[in-house]
């Protein structure tokens, strides 16, 4: 009982009463720049190789984050493997997927996919936490779960690479879920800072084979690099220290509402900017996923299971 409580105090977070002002603009900050990388990765693809942007993106990230003080406290000993696991399936599989899944479906497809974090964190944080979703929760799951299909039915009619680039996304923002269920304890202990430190130079270390392999597939051109600049510097060390920090805050469920935005930012910027084309089932299913996620946001996650015993 007392490992399920401790597991519930770290999915609910330090402040579980209403969002106040600086929460929501903490969100909407977040959520927005999470939406733009989507465009940086279109630009860095141009010239530069998958594996090449997700190892450069993190060590930039890293760097960034490293010019903080409060980056460089040490985990204690018993920490490290969450921050191991934390570092892979939150930081290093999710760059080098969203980077592969570009190759394939059009940035503006990739950021709505992501609308599915909240809906994978409530699933994970039900199980952590013991919890029987409540009627709410349930019709939130069940709305989530019918937008992410919804999102990915046009790709799966057009081309097998269009399906697998889908599959990619789907895979990476699991993985987001996973780590998230990590972030909000270790963030509670140690900052975010730290956190996304040691996570990105963990992550740096597992990708460094994929950027060696894949320089060779790159070449050197003014906007791809500026743009993987900014994803690395912005998108990834900055954007990942405030997604952090609001996992500890508000709880791995709720600070997931951070994808709510991004499919609108990355929607918006992939057609304006890069003219790609979007199908109205998929504006649909963004706007079905979210309604999940709002739903999945709104208070606890459930009753907790009674033991037995």
């Amino acid at each position: 009982m007392e490992q399920a409580r401790s597991a519930r105090e770290s999915v609910e977070g330090t402040q579980p009463g209403g969002f106040r002002p600086f929460d929501w603009g903490h969100i909407a900050l977040t959520s927005l720049i999470f939406g733009s990388a989507f465009l940086w990765i279109s630009i860095a693809l141009r010239s530069l190789s998958p594996g090449v942007i997700a190892f450069t993106r993190v060590v930039l990230g890293a760097g960034a984050i490293a010019l903080f003080r409060s980056a460089r406290i040490l985990p204690a000993p018993s920490d490290w493997s969450r921050v191991v696991v934390a570092a892979l399936v939150g930081q290093a599989g999710p760059s080098l997927l969203f980077a592969m899944a570009e190759e394939r479906i059009s940035s503006s497809l990739t950021g709505m996919l992501v609308s599915g974090i909240p809906v994978f964190a409530a699933v994970l944080a039900a199980l952590l936490t013991r919890t029987r979703p409540s009627g709410g929760r349930v019709a939130g799951l069940t709305l989530g779960f019918t937008g992410i299909a919804l999102l990915g039915l046009p790709a799966l009619g057009e081309s097998t690479a269009s399906a697998v680039g889908v599959g990619m996304v789907i895979s990476a923002t699991i993985g987001y879920a996973v780590a998230a269920v990590f972030y909000a304890p270790l963030q509670q202990r140690y900052g975010a800072n730290a956190v996304v430190l040691w996570t990105l130079s963990i992550a740096a270390v597992a990708l460094a084979p994929f950027g060696i392999v894949g320089a060779g597939d790159s070449s050197l051109a003014v906007k791809p690099i500026a743009a993987l600049v900014i994803l690395g510097v912005v998108g990834t060390g900055f954007a990942r220290s405030l997604m952090v920090a609001a996992f500890g805050r508000l709880g791995t469920v709720r600070a997931s509402i951070i994808s709510y935005l991004i499919p609108i930012v990355a929607l918006v910027l992939g057609v304006v900017v890069l003219d790609e084309t979007v199908e109205w089932i998929q504006i649909a299913g963004a706007l079905v996923a979210i309604a999940g996620g709002w739903l999945l946001s709104r208070g606890r996650t459930g009753q907790a299971v009674q033991s037995s015993t």
